[in-house]
């Protein structure tokens, strides 16, 4: 075996997500193993979402890797520190990538890792592999796209590696290597539909603050529409999906591929139910009626806040008033409508917060889902609170539930205005749609004062004051979906 590849998520070591039971497999180590597939390495890799640690042990004991490469992010930090350590047991070197490792090299080379992959992995790890291989160490320095520590404890970070240019000559990702009918069985028992994921594009161009662009950049690089085409026809003769997620960061966000891309499912036949994620600017008539025909359930927009305000501070380049009249347009086509909400980004009101709801109540999307912002490392959001960042654990065990803002409204504030929030947007939907029980509206119009209530009484209490650990969620479950190796 040349490589051994693996990541650090245990699905059954999250709480939240045994609730939620809509996973993915990797998809990034998978593309990454496909290429070196074709390269002719020798590859396997060790899916540890459905896994324990003593099965991961165990493999380890067995196998002997000479050579690891895990794939890291902020929310599996522990986990990635155990097993670099579990690797280095059995004498394998650690290649780590991902959006986390670039940002902390110095910490994760300190703690055993041997390199660092900054940016997409497949050409590198292509490239590093024989020279780790040859156990020369001089052999790193023409590297591109990498870290590393030299014998006298220097970290050397090489110049990067250009992108990939042409994504379409890139082999799918190599879901044979995994037991992908394990995802599609979990969906199926907890949902009632087999999903499978697949990305068209790599790369995000917007600007957003707290967005991390590590491993792919503010590119956009686009799969052919034939491409993709050939890519779900396979899927569906190969795994049967009732369902398909393009996990792509913006799914419409060139009007053109879109209107291309459904005239080649249209050609072939092929009509499969999907959910994305888009912007309300890239969207419009022509597109929104195109994602109804080609099958489109739900589209997630990420809306963050009603505030226009915080809107232009957060760089978000979209209009409250746009994201509304989106809305209703896919509801029109019969296309739910799903929302990303962040409290407590810098320099959010109570006001602010308000315009939130009424943004809610206006737009009326069918579901939404709130977070508290957390300041990812490389974003300019982290820059501006970074001499205000307040960590909850020693950076060991630190996740995206352990990082706060310090003068900013305290963790308490923001539980009760999540409250006022969900309650009375709630509340206001039934009222809407002409609901006559009298205990469901009771239900939510009692939850919704007492979250506002809440506000009221811890409204002048900043967070940092008191030793309370964060218990919200940050984009953990977006970064983990898009952001490849």
């Amino acid at each position: 075996m040349d490589l051994l590849l693996t990541h650090g998520y245990f699905l059954y070591e999250d709480p939240h997500e045994l609730q939620v039971m809509k996973p993915y497999p990797p998809l990034g180590l998978l593309y990454v193993a496909s290429h070196l597939k074709a390269k002719g390495f020798d590859v396997e890799v060790f899916d540890t979402t459905f896994s324990a640690w003593d099965a991961f042990t165990a493999y380890l004991e067995l196998a002997r890797p000479s050579l690891v490469g895990i794939y890291a992010t902020l929310m599996t930090r522990q986990n990635v520190l155990r097993m670099i350590r579990l690797c280095r047991n059995v004498g394998a070197k650690v290649i780590l990538g991902g959006p986390e490792p670039p940002h902390h090299a110095r910490e994760y080379l300190e703690r055993g890792a041997d390199v660092i992959v900054i940016g997409e992995g497949e050409l590198t790890l292509e490239e590093l592999i024989p020279r780790l291989a040859r156990n020369d160490a001089t052999a790193l320095h023409d590297v591109a796209g990498i870290a590393f520590r030299t014998a006298d404890g220097k970290v050397v970070r090489t110049p990067p590696r250009p992108q990939i240019a042409d994504l379409s000559a890139q082999p799918w990702p190599d879901r044979e290597a995994i037991d992908l009918e394990r995802y599609l069985e979990t969906w199926r028992s907890h949902h009632g539909v087999r999903s499978v994921s697949l990305i068209t594009a790599r790369g995000c161009p917007y600007t957003c603050t707290w967005c991390s662009h590590t491993v792919f950049g503010y590119s956009h690089r686009r799969r052919t529409p034939e491409d993709v085409a050939d890519e779900v026809a396979f899927l569906v003769e190969r795994y049967r999906p009732d369902q398909l997620w393009y996990a792509d960061d913006v799914f419409t966000i060139q009007p053109r591929w879109t209107l291309r891309y459904a005239g080649e499912l249209k050609r072939r036949g092929l009509r499969v139910p999907f959910e994305c994620i888009s912007r309300a600017d890239r969207l419009n008539e022509d597109i929104v009626a195109t994602l109804a025909e080609m099958g489109c359930q739900r589209l997630w927009i990420g809306s963050e806040s009603g505030s226009q305000r915080v809107l232009d501070a957060m760089k978000r380049k979209a209009q409250v008033e746009d994201i509304q009249a989106k809305t209703r347009l896919l509801q029109a086509h019969g296309i739910a409508v799903g929302m990303f909400i962040m409290l407590g980004y810098e320099g959010e009101t109570e006001a602010d917060i308000a315009a939130t709801v009424a943004h809610l109540k206006q737009a009326n999307p069918d579901v939404f889902l709130t977070t508290v912002a957390y300041p990812i490392k490389g974003t300019p959001y982290y820059e501006a609170v970074a001499d205000r960042i307040l960590a909850y654990a020693d950076w060991e065990q630190r996740t995206d539930r352990d990082l706060g803002v310090a003068g900013r409204y305290s963790r308490r504030f923001y539980d009760h205005a999540t409250r006022w929030m969900v309650n009375e947007v709630q509340f206001h939907k039934l009222r809407r749609t002409g609901q006559r029980r009298p205990w469901p509206l009771l239900k939510h119009w009692l939850n919704a004062r007492r979250g506002r209530l809440g506000m009221w009484l811890t409204r002048h209490e900043r967070e940092g004051e008191d030793d309370r650990r964060p218990s919200g969620r940050g984009w953990s479950v977006r970064e983990r979906a898009t952001e490849g190796w």
